[in-house]
């Protein structure tokens, strides 16, 4: 029998402050997205992750490095 899946843990970094478009400057999730986490399944949570990591590349909060091959 498989054990169920464990929650998709929060981004939450506890910098909770929101820009001038309304996106957490710590996790970089909306304010809807927020709000509604304890409500997502994991299969959202994984999206919400993936948009977050975008944002965070968009602004130049991550940097993604070349691949070396």
């Amino acid at each position: 029998m498989n054990a169920p899946e464990r929650p998709v843990p929060s981004p939450c970094v506890n910098i909770c402050a929101l820009d001038d478009d309304d996106i957490c400057t710590g996790c970089q999730r909306t304010v809807a997205e927020i709000t509604r986490w304890s409500r997502m399944d994991n299969e959202e949570r994984r999206s919400v992750l993936a948009l977050c990591h975008e944002r965070a590349k968009s602004s130049g909060l991550v940097w993604m490095l070349p691949v070396r091959r």
